[in-house]
């Protein structure tokens, strides 16, 4: 089955790919997962942006992080309150008038760093999401009800060989690139060794080839916040009328805090008090601006997103360690296979994904004798700065894109 593939061009504006609708596929294998289980059935939620090429040899899939989606460039159709431009300058960015943009939308269409002048670019949900894609809120053919914690617990290879699953069904043998910032970059370099052969480059963006123990743990604590909350009920929530936001916000709020620097929470929040020229010694409601500012991402979050999600994707990014998986403990031994060119940017003030991280992995393709640039760009939103940096990170895909003649 070759499934539909649309073309959309516009301007090289805000939404200058138009409104988008989300497509869905059905993949009609089973699929091996590194558990040693096979998930059947599992459908894919994606969306395409610009036109495939006559060889089909044009190809660029973007990846999402933890708490994105298959919608990322573009408006989409969905109702906006479901957008995932909900981060750090959100509003400042965007205005209430384009919640609906995608959560790279600077980024792909006409003229930009992914030109759908030239290239057709696909994004699709994780497996295991919760935005399309089968995941643990997706119905058990065994059951006839939601998996819950029945599904089984997925890594980056699993999500990666739906992602190359999905190709095959849209026609598509090889791609030129595969891009995306934190887990999605994760996906990118799964895609550089699983696949060698079969992408020419790769750009992770603030990424890494293993989370650093830090990291593991602040997952840890958001994963352990949801499943203290007795409305998780091990998973098995839906259908029930009880959720456990009270413990996904507390996960969101830990998590959204990592993505941030010292100096930008300092330099939007300081110390300013929310609605009082003074403290009005109470325990449970906001006093400065900064709790405000959290309560609100967690109020947003947990109205579009599956707290079971959050558990099953936040453990498959700690487990993701290229050294361990492919090189007997040794990330150039890891890498020795890769054949595609390599662009890595990192930015200084990403202590959850820090430069040090991207310079071990620069080294270790170089050691392997493999073509890879790195940029670490000086800026000051820590991790976020993958989705805010968008203009500066730019003209170095561009340029790395225009190598063999197609980015021009």
């Amino acid at each position: 089955m070759i499934a539909r593939v649309t073309t959309r061009t516009a301007k090289t504006v805000v939404g200058s790919v138009g409104t988008v609708d989300t497509l869905f596929l059905e993949l009609p294998k089973p699929v091996a997962l590194d558990c040693g289980r096979e998930l059947y059935p599992v459908r894919v939620a994606y969306e395409t942006y610009g036109m495939l090429s006559p060889n089909r040899d044009n190809v660029i899939l973007v990846c999402h992080a933890l708490s994105g989606d298959a919608h990322a460039a573009g408006f989409s159709t969905m109702p906006a309150a479901e957008g995932t431009r909900d981060g750090f300058r959100a509003e400042e960015r965007d205005g209430e008038q384009r919640r609906g943009l995608g959560w790279w939308d600077g980024m792909i269409g006409p003229g930009k760093a992914f030109d759908t002048d030239r290239f057709f670019v696909v994004s699709s949900n994780l497996l295991g999401g919760c935005r399309g894609t089968t995941g643990p809120s997706s119905t058990n053919p065994a059951t006839g009800k939601p998996y819950g914690t029945d599904f089984p617990v997925v890594t980056v290879s699993d999500m990666v060989r739906v992602q190359r699953a999905l190709l095959n069904e849209l026609g598509v043998p090889r791609v030129f690139a595969v891009a995306g910032g934190s887990l999605g970059g994760m996906q990118a370099l799964e895609w550089a060794v699983r696949y060698p052969e079969q992408v020419d480059t790769i750009i992770p963006i603030a990424s890494t080839h293993a989370l650093h123990p830090q990291g593991i743990a602040w997952n840890a604590i958001a994963r352990n916040a949801i499943t203290a909350d007795p409305d998780w009920q091990d998973g098995h929530y839906y259908g029930t009328g009880r959720s456990p936001t009270a413990g996904m916000g507390v996960a969101r709020m830990v998590g959204h805090i990592t993505y941030l620097s010292a100096p930008s929470v300092k330099d939007k929040f300081g110390r300013r008090l929310q609605s009082a020229d003074d403290i009005r010694y109470l325990l449970t409601e906001p006093e400065f601006e900064v709790e405000s500012y959290l309560r609100h991402q967690a109020d947003a979050f947990v109205k579009r997103f599956d707290a079971n999600t959050y558990l099953y994707t936040s453990r498959a990014l700690s487990y993701f360690d290229l050294a361990r998986q492919y090189g007997r403990g040794t990330l150039t031994h890891a890498v020795r296979n890769v054949v595609a060119r390599s662009l890595l940017i990192a930015f200084s003030s990403d202590w959850l994904y820090p430069p040090s991280g991207s310079e071990e992995l620069a080294d270790a393709l170089r050691a392997a004798g493999k073509d890879v640039d790195l940029h670490v760009i000086d800026a000051p939103y820590g991790h976020d700065c993958f989705l805010l940096e968008e203009a500066r990170q730019t003209p170095m895909i561009q340029a790395f894109l225009a190598r063999d003649g197609r980015g021009t």
